[in-house]
């Protein structure tokens, strides 16, 4: 078999290899954003909630409604949390900068509004509820720090005291 041959073969193998390597990339459905995440993260807080205190649909149907209310609350909190960011770290280009005192407290202020608008929403859930509810309220409150709580990085050491 000569060489010229032999190459021929090997490119049009070589291209048909590539050909159906595009064509699974291609075709092939793309992974859910959620995939390989624990169930809680997956099914996201809303469901679990409603779950859980075995929300009616018109429980269910104020409860999105509050979760609206919440997530606009939360947004513009951390609009205002990054803008203050940007302005305390862009300060650091000035020599004297006496303002960075009161740009961390309002930091920790808006840090404050945010905890205080998680409790809040909880606080409203908890009206929602029947009395029979209540109990499984009762357990959820202690499950409730998990959906705020960033899942921890494996290999970073834990923060020093």
């Amino acid at each position: 078999m000569s060489k010229i041959k032999l190459l021929t073969i090997a490119v049009i193998g070589l291209m048909i290899v590539n050909l159906g390597m595009v064509a699974f990339l291609l075709l092939r459905k793309p992974p859910h954003p959620m995939e390989g995440r624990p169930p809680m993260e997956q099914d996201g807080p809303k469901k679990i909630i409603i779950d859980k205190l075995h929300f009616d649909k018109e429980q269910a149907a104020k409860y999105e409604e509050l979760i609206n209310q919440h997530q606009v609350a939360i947004k513009a909190l951390n609009d205002s949390i990054k803008d203050a960011k940007n302005e305390l770290y862009s300060s650091l280009t000035n020599e004297n900068f006496s303002g960075k005192d009161s740009l961390i407290a309002k930091l920790g202020l808006l840090q404050k509004q945010v905890e205080l608008t998680h409790y809040d929403h909880f606080a409203a859930i908890k009206k929602l509820c029947k009395p029979d509810q209540l109990e499984d309220y009762t357990s959820l409150t202690k499950e409730i720090s998990r959906f705020f709580t960033p899942p921890k990085k494996e290999g970073v050491p834990p923060p020093r005291d």
